[in-house]
């Protein structure tokens, strides 16, 4: 599970602290504080990927990987060698930096991504678990009954102290040359983990619960989206200039269930960020989401992660285009020919237009990649122009609102 992101002058104010000497978006911890949807001038500083996500209009869209740092890379792989444990490799600032900053180094993305783990949060919360090398994520003492909850505390932000030190190293190391991103689990998806005790293929546990605990259920949901929601502003502070959402394993749910076990916990979490980080970008990626886009379009993020068993000019018809979309190139992809690549993203380029697009995989990068195919996938994505590439491909939708 290795890591795996307006316009005038209205939100001006929004955008002008001050973070290790760069300007950055703002957390104001006002519970009054509004988020503004025009546009900020005095921002056009900000990384590509941030204003793509925002539906500024740009030359090319931004490009970065899930898991664009891992287990592919030879120079990580040679680290671990060093470092065998996941844990310390993911809660050492010193790694954490050097393992983020690699596919930097080698092929300067749009984004870098904080090295980490959507598990990382939970010992700050009241949940320790172990990572087995091979089985994964292991938690002795899974939440299956009333009495479980009582584990369960506010989040304490000095146990993921690591996070918010890497943030701001990250901040300083990338400069203005690409935006860093922060992520964090969707509450469900972490509740999964924390019922199932483990990571599972069938959820049946956590699906047991909905119909014979979902009081239960409910509170585990409540407490992770109020103390995730803190912990995304804590990275917001330390130096993150957008944030992912994964809602890894809402794609298990019928859309249905998603409506009710998921989605209102990812909007509280949203609500809350919303409330003291008014201008920062949020992305919500599920895997598998291609039957809960529309439900996924009325949460209040900017961006929409897609997977890549959905066709992009479907999901702009679906979605509309108030709405930015990440994605979406089949990460199979890149074990083929480098023409073949570039095909693939040049086609959803197209498709998606020429505004409010972040060009990404729709999974993460998969273990035995060629690292020359994912350099060549960014030089190609720095090679794009609007200008040429989409205008006239573009649905005409977009083309209107490109042009207005």
């Amino acid at each position: 599970m290795e890591s795996f992101l307006m316009s005038s002058s209205g939100i001006g104010s929004l955008c002008s602290a001050v973070f290790g000497g760069k300007n950055i978006l703002s957390c104001d911890n006002s519970r009054n504080s509004q988020r503004s949807s025009s546009s900020c001038s005095s921002c056009s500083s900000n990384p590509l990927l941030v204003r793509a996500a925002r539906g500024e209009k740009v030359e090319r869209p931004p490009a970065w990987m899930m898991r664009q740092a891992g287990r592919y890379m030879a120079s990580y792989r040679k680290l671990v060698e060093t470092f065998p444990s996941f844990r310390e490799r993911s809660e050492t600032t010193d790694l954490i930096v050097k393992i983020s900053l690699q596919p930097w180094e080698a092929f300067r993305p749009d984004g870098v991504i904080l090295f980490s783990d959507i598990l990382t949060p939970l010992p700050a919360i009241g949940i320790p678990f172990d990572i087995d090398e091979t089985k994964g994520p292991l938690l002795d003492t899974p939440i299956q009954s009333e009495e479980g909850l009582q584990a369960l505390h506010k989040i304490d932000l000095d146990k993921v102290h690591f996070v918010g030190e890497s943030l701001s190293i990250l901040r300083n190391e990338v400069g203005n040359g690409a935006a860093v991103l922060g992520f964090v689990g969707s509450p469900w998806t972490l509740a999964t983990y924390i019922v199932e005790g483990k990571t599972t293929r069938t959820y049946t546990k956590i699906k047991t619960m909905t119909h014979q605990a979902p009081d239960l259920l409910h509170s585990i949901l409540s407490h992770l989206a109020q103390e995730i929601a803190e912990y995304v502003i804590f990275q917001v502070k330390a130096g993150a200039q957008c944030i992912q959402i994964f809602d890894s394993w809402g794609g298990q749910l019928p859309p249905h269930q998603w409506d009710r076990w998921s989605k209102p916990y990812i909007q509280q979490l949203v609500s809350r960020v919303r409330e003291a980080c008014p201008g920062v970008p949020l992305v919500l990626y599920a895997n598998g989401n291609g039957g809960l886009l529309e439900r996924m379009r009325l949460i209040e993020v900017d961006v929409i992660g897609l997977d890549w068993t959905v066709d992009m000019a479907d999901a702009r018809k679906r979605l509309g285009f108030s709405v930015a979309v990440q994605g979406n190139v089949d990460p199979a992809v890149l074990f083929a020919p480098l023409p073949a690549v570039t095909e693939a993203i040049e086609s959803v380029v197209r498709k998606a237009g020429d505004r409010g697009h972040i060009l990404n995989l729709g999974h993460g990068v998969l273990v035995g990649t060629p690292e020359d195919s994912v350099a060549h996938f960014f030089n190609t994505a720095r090679s794009l122009s609007y200008n040429s590439i989409c205008l006239s491909e573009a649905a005409p939708e977009m083309v209107a609102s490109s042009t207005s």
